[in-house]
C-alpha cells in the first residue's frame, strides 16, 4: 500500500493577521487545520503579535468556516486554502 504524501496547500492572511504575520499567504504541509496553524505559529517566533491575533481569528478551510469545530477534526485538501480572518470593525 502506497504512503500519501502530506497535503500542501496555501494559508492567507488577512487585515491584522497578514500585519502580524508579514506576509500577505505562505504555504502549508499539513493534514489537519490544526497542524496547520501550529506551523505557522513556529515560523513567526519571532514576531509574538501573530499567535495573540490568531487566538482572535475565524477560518475558512476551502471556502467553508471552521467555525467552532475543533481544528484537529478539520482535514486539508492538496492545493487547498486556509483563509486566516480576525474579526472586523463594523460587521
Amino acid at each position: 500500500m502506497a504512503m500519501m504524501s502530506t497535503p500542501a496547500g496555501t494559508i492567507r492572511y488577512w487585515a491584522a493577521a497578514r500585519a502580524a504575520a508579514g506576509t500577505a499567504e505562505e504555504p502549508y504541509t499539513a493534514w489537519t487545520l490544526a497542524e496547520a496553524l501550529e506551523a505557522a505559529r513556529q515560523r513567526h517566533t519571532a514576531r509574538p503579535e501573530f499567535a495573540r491575533v490568531l487566538l482572535r481569528c475565524s477560518f475558512l478551510v476551502d471556502g467553508t468556516p471552521a467555525g467552532t469545530r475543533d481544528h484537529k477534526t478539520i482535514q486539508l485538501a492538496e492545493g487547498g486554502t486556509v483563509e486566516v480572518l480576525p474579526p472586523f470593525a463594523g460587521g
